[in-house]
């Protein structure tokens, strides 16, 4: 990939991208966690940050290396995702002539930012990223990003039977429908910044009238 194309996307730090974007774009195939993903993050972040306040070059670091370790999401690998990316940030960035507790930093950040893996982020920069990457997760840009990833997993659109799960217990796994009430519908309630949970009201609102208007069609 020619990350040339994207540098002008995360200024005013374009030359700690140039840096880093080398360490995380490879050919998985994975268009949910993809250089789009990491724009739309960073764009949610500037968001975040000016009103919430916290370091953004820290910041950018931890959106470019969120996902550096890829593990797909029916791997039973992924509640360790965030972990492993931590790791793997600290060590691109102590490389690249960070000091280890910045490093650290950013790590704690990436390891935080995980549904799956249930770390309580204790800086303003985890926080940050946490409501950032979520963010991402729903809205209209979470409705392309479930049925796409459900595509890519093999899983059905909904269950023909009951799709509104009446008589069944969720099963996200095999039904993208079932995505919404099984998680995306609760992000909204674990936001750590009061600009962040403002935003995913908003979004929720979007995803439930999507929702409805699909249980409406079928």
């Amino acid at each position: 990939m020619d990350i040339s194309r994207h540098l002008a996307a995360f200024s005013p730090f374009e030359a700690l991208a140039a840096e880093l974007l080398p360490h995380v774009m490879d050919d998985a195939g994975d268009g949910s966690h993809d250089i789009s993903h990491l724009v739309r993050v960073w764009n949610n972040v500037r968001r975040l940050q000016a009103q919430e306040g916290g370091d953004l070059r820290l910041l950018l670091a931890a959106v470019l290396l969120h996902d550096c370790v890829r593990v797909e999401k029916n791997s039973p690998l992924r509640s360790q995702a965030s972990t492993l990316s931590g790791r793997q940030a600290a060590g691109i960035l102590q490389a690249l002539g960070w000091s280890a507790e910045q490093a650290a930093e950013v790590a704690h950040a990436v390891e935080a930012h995980s549904f799956s893996a249930a770390i309580a982020p204790r800086s303003a920069e985890a926080k940050i990223l946490q409501d950032a990457d979520r963010l991402d997760a729903i809205g209209a840009i979470g409705v392309a990003r479930c049925f796409y990833t459900a595509g890519r997993m093999g899983s059905s659109l909904y269950d023909a039977a009951d799709p509104q799960a009446a008589g069944r217990a969720l099963d996200d796994r095999r039904y993208a429908l079932d995505h919404f009430p099984a998680k995306l519908f609760r992000l909204s309630e674990g936001f750590q910044t009061v600009a962040g949970a403002a935003m995913a009201r908003a979004r929720e609102e979007t995803m439930r009238r999507f929702v409805s208007e699909m249980f409406g069609e079928l």
